[in-house]
């Protein structure tokens, strides 16, 4: 086994950030670290895990994040609570799944200093909405799932209402509603994006109306690319709080490095390696 390098296994990854984020981080904990791609279509699912699992240890994205779970010996607390790996560590053959977008997340909103109480609504239901949601009701919040309409998109109304029960079930003394985003209201504490809305190169949409933002606290967009999407630049212009996703990224990355061999990183360094990878990112959008 190479103790010393890593990958992501996911497809596609033609825009990932990862490689240069996790090359940056191993330069401050002073490991002589490789982060390589193993970008494998699903049909080819079973040759790559056999060999990412000559690695230290690796992270996983869409699509297999779930997918992932059947190759695994063990699956550390979050990663079961969600049904969702991004990070595999392998020592003495066994491979234990971990979820560290939630590392990303929590660890996000404390560098900005914005807290997770109160009234949170979070739009979407997949993926990162999914852990948003789990996240803020195990903070005690009173958590609202938004997303579009019947006429918009049929299926997410009824997946919004599964999540709702799922995070209920699982967390006890959960409270989740579920509504649209038309007819979400305001006075929030936090809003937080799960979805795709506003990512380049179609910056100019946001999920939550306008309304809605403006009659909030603050702000937590998933979305790092661009680095200012229309819901901040939104938020900004009604004086909320806000942070992107570049944080989260970057920030999930180092709880992943913690994971494989123990790294530990001060927030000045970090804020720096965020500074960094935004100023890299643009550079690649041209």
């Amino acid at each position: 086994m190479d103790s010393t390098s890593f990958s992501l296994l996911g497809y596609p990854l033609g825009h990932t950030m990862s490689p240069y984020i996790h090359q940056e981080l191993f330069k401050l904990s002073g490991l002589k670290g490789n982060y390589s791609l193993a970008e494998f279509p699903p049909e080819q699912l079973d040759t790559a895990v056999s060999g990412l699992k000559q690695l230290a240890g690796f992270n996983v994205t869409i699509p297999y994040k779930q997918k992932i779970i059947p190759y695994l010996d063990h699956l550390e607390g979050k990663a079961a609570l969600y049904g969702s790996v991004n990070t595999v560590k392998i020592a003495n053959g066994v491979c234990t799944g971990y979820n560290t977008d939630c590392d990303g997340f929590l660890n996000s909103l404390a560098l900005y200093d914005i807290p997770l109480r109160g009234n949170v609504l979070v739009c979407g239901c997949g993926g990162v909405a999914r852990m948003a949601v789990f996240e803020s009701a195990m903070a005690g919040c009173d958590v609202t799932i938004a997303v579009r309409t019947a006429e918009q998109d049929p299926s997410e109304i009824p997946a919004a209402e599964r999540l709702a029960a799922e995070t209920a079930e699982k967390i006890p003394g959960a409270h989740v509603a579920c509504t649209t985003y038309d007819r979400a209201g305001t006075g929030y504490d936090l809003i937080v994006n799960g979805t795709p809305a506003g990512m380049y190169p179609h910056a100019g949409s946001m999920a939550p109306t306008e309304e809605t933002v403006a009659g909030s606290k603050a702000v937590f967009d998933c979305v790092y690319n661009p680095e200012m999407t229309l819901l901040l630049e939104t938020a900004k212009k009604y004086g909320c709080s806000y942070a992107g996703g570049m944080a989260m990224l970057v920030l999930q990355a180092a709880a992943a490095q913690t994971i494989w061999y123990g790294a530990k990183f001060q927030k000045d360094d970090l804020l720096a390696v965020i500074a960094r990878t935004q100023a890299e990112l643009e550079k690649k959008n041209g």
